[in-house]
């Protein structure tokens, strides 16, 4: 993966969701480490404040902090969203969703109703109504990009991963829907990427007994999320890639 230079994404603006920790928070500082004003959107208050703090210390484009709970957020919040980042920044070129809510690898006759219903609704409903909202900015926009983070248990089944699994496998449905349907509009692409096996507090939490070196750096995950957010990119819509960061033992 080829690195890019400070300037690659100046002048655009990038929502970054669930951006105050793990993939989030790493990719909203390095989209900001090369030019983009980066619109930070997680439900603690207190974590964007470090976000932004964390950004502006370093020299980054000003940000944007909008707390918001993807739980319990109805259309009318979504839309509220859309034109809160309208009257900040004018535009809008591109969305990374990395927001994503697991309860615990269980069996299947062990969970609840509430548990999948809260998983979809995060995990697959969110990232839909969220992007449906901002579409009218995705779409006057020169060159947007808008990514899905996916999960390997989304494209690969496995036992214990219930509701969690076919929540992200529906990210995978959404991001061929909405790439075939916006195939009108040459200026918006759509994608998803499955980052595997990284430093992050989810991998933390689904396997607790894995050794960090048996996992990719989060610096080494930060190249692709750059390439898929940014203009070389540009063309390629409706595909998943699928990573493996790890790294390999002589």
């Amino acid at each position: 993966m080829e690195t890019f230079d400070k300037d690659y994404l100046a002048g655009r603006v990038l929502l970054v969701t669930g951006a105050t920790q793990g993939i989030g928070r790493e990719t909203a500082l390095a989209a900001a480490a090369h030019g983009a004003t980066v619109v930070l959107l997680a439900r603690s208050v207190k974590g964007l404040e470090k976000v932004y703090d964390a950004i502006v210390e370093a020299g980054g484009p000003e940000p944007v902090a909008i707390p918001l709970d993807l739980l319990t957020a109805s259309d009318d919040d979504f839309n509220t969203l859309a034109y809160q980042i309208k009257q900040a920044v004018g535009r809008l070129d591109g969305i990374v969703h990395c927001a994503a809510h697991f309860y615990a690898l269980s069996p299947l006759r062990d969970q609840r109703i509430d548990e999948w219903m809260n998983q979809y609704r995060i995990n697959t409903v969110a990232p839909f109504a969220l992007t449906r909202a901002c579409l009218p900015l995705l779409v006057e926009a020169p060159d947007a990009s808008v990514l899905f983070v996916g999960e390997t248990h989304g494209l690969q089944p496995g036992p214990f991963w219930g509701a969690f699994g076919a929540s992200k496998a529906g990210v995978s449905y959404l991001t061929s829907v909405a790439a075939a349907e916006w195939d009108v509009f040459p200026n918006l692409r759509v994608n998803q990427l499955v980052p595997g096996p990284v430093n992050s507090p989810q991998r933390t939490r689904t396997h607790p007994g894995e050794a960090k070196n048996e996992r990719g750096e989060l610096a080494d995950l930060m190249p692709h999320m750059l390439y898929w957010l940014g203009a070389a990119s540009r063309g390629r819509s409706g595909e998943t890639t699928v990573l493996d960061l790890r790294k390999k033992l002589a």
